[in-house]
């Protein structure tokens, strides 16, 4: 656990000279437990925790900030409204994640569609890499630059810290959570609509839903839709677009809600009721379960018989549940390359998979597990194709991994390999990370089950 700068450099080189395998974490939050569990049981690893690394220092004159990449969202918010009420930044909304991983893979958030994602809003970075060398963009090149920002974590070397572009925002904001429990028939209808709607919104309006038979209300209909959205602007403006554009939704002035931008990362944290913005700062949630996630991009409009099926499906399992996720905005906008994150123009929405559980049976767990398989594969026709694509921050091996992980094995049959779920999360892009894997660590140092692996160098070989 590193305190400063100079410590995480020590600890690399140490690790490099013992021959250790390095894991990084920031936020502990790998869906698939990458930043924690060791590629290979038989062997010896150093789990570099950031937690110590949380600084955020903030400069209003040039309007940017320096985070440090132990620094969770939670804490990086509190810290920019602590100095701004007008200024916020883009990424997601559950506070307790490490905005290093975050940053890493991208980061889609409630401000994402108006400003991009936290990645796009990256200007500089201080890495350290497998020699321990303290690398700015400038040092590590524009190729690396581009490649740590979306290119997946702990993967490229440690990154001490990020140097990000705050935001504009107004000093209200509007915010709204409201559930429409119903028939299969009418929950189907407002789904339908909202695929149509939310990602044609203007660029300030966020609008996501849920859909699960356990979610709010349901119980007693089987199953229900729950509708978030955010507004950077008064609550009369959202009840007139919505009138206009979404008049099924019925949403009303008392639904929705006028409060500053930090009062609206906290009203969509997920944190229990009578926590203050100060608990945004906290590093740890309470409640522990279970849970296994999957996600696709939706390209063109579900039919209304694909969302039947998808509403029989979860209604068969209450724990379950999907997130849409509106694309749109300037994420239309941004071209496919500009950063290592290659999910843009033509996206209509994100759908995240989720079963989450208590038991600790695995044969409880099994049957999770295989009811969200099994719901994934039904959803084949409705999602994008050549190929599937999937969110790197929602990792997935079921997508496939790297099999000889600690084996000295040909390069080039390693970049085939990674390939194969490679081109899913990076889609063309996938290449030209490699080209810059190689450069920045040509002998695979930071790696992972579902890694960037490095071509053939003069090296000859690298471990995998």
């Amino acid at each position: 656990m590193p305190d400063n700068k100079d410590e995480l450099i020590n600890t690399v080189i140490c690790c490099r000279k013992v021959s250790f395998e390095v894991k990084i974490r920031c936020g502990g939050h790998s869906y698939e437990g990458t930043s924690y569990i060791s590629n290979d049981e038989s062997l010896p690893f150093v789990l570099i925790d950031m937690m110590n690394l949380n600084r955020v220092s903030v400069d209003l004159e040039s309007e940017l900030s320096w985070v440090e990449g132990g620094a969770t969202l939670g804490q990086t918010y509190y810290s920019i409204s602590e100095s701004s009420h007008v200024h916020g930044f883009s990424a997601g909304s559950c506070p307790t994640v490490g905005i290093g991983g975050h940053v890493a893979g991208g980061g889609f958030g409630l401000l994402s569609r108006k400003y991009g994602l936290a990645a796009d809003n990256v200007v500089d970075a201080l890495l350290i890499d497998a020699d321990g060398r303290l690398l700015d963009r400038e040092a590590m090149g524009e190729e690396v630059f581009w490649a740590i920002r979306g290119g997946g974590g702990g993967i490229w070397g440690a990154v001490y810290a990020w140097k990000i572009r705050l935001l504009k925002v107004p000093e209200k904001v509007t915010c709204f959570i409201v559930s429409r429990p119903g028939s299969k028939r009418d929950v189907m209808k407002l789904i339908d609509k909202w695929q149509h709607v939310a990602p044609k919104l203007q660029d300030e309006f966020y609008l996501s839903a849920f859909l699960g038979a356990g979610l709010p209300q349901a119980k007693s209909i089987g199953i229900s839709a729950t509708f978030k959205g955010f507004f950077l602007g008064p609550k009369v403006e959202v009840v007139s677009i919505l009138k206009r554009v979404f008049p099924e939704l019925q949403i009303l002035e008392q639904d929705c809600e006028e409060m500053s931008w930090i009062e609206s990362i906290l009203y969509f944290s997920g944190l229990e009721n009578g926590s203050s913005v100060l608990n945004l700062k906290d590093r740890f949630l309470q409640n522990k379960n279970y849970f296994k996630a999957k996600s696709d991009y939706v390209r063109t409009p579900i039919s209304r018989n694909g969302i039947n099926n998808a509403i029989d499906i979860l209604e068969k399992e209450p724990k379950g549940y999907v997130i849409l996720d509106p694309y749109g905005g300037v994420m239309e906008k941004i071209s496919n390359d500009s950063i290592a994150f290659p999910h843009r123009k033509g996206n209509l929405y994100t759908i995240q998979y989720l079963v989450e559980w208590t038991e600790e049976s695995n044969v409880r767990s099994e049957e999770y597990i295989d009811w969200i398989r099994g719901f994934y594969d039904a959803m084949t026709p409705y999602v994008s194709f050549n190929p599937r694509a999937a969110y790197v921050n929602y990792m997935d091996f079921d997508l496939g991994v790297m099999e000889f992980l600690n084996s000295s094995v040909i390069v080039d049959d390693a970049v085939e390999m990674a390939r194969v779920w490679g081109e899913k999360y990076f889609l063309k892009n996938y290449d030209r990370l490699v080209r810059a894997k190689t450069l920045i660590d040509p002998l695979n140092v930071f790696r992972n089950q579902q890694g960037i692996p490095p071509m053939s160098t003069s090296y000859g070989k690298a471990q995998i």
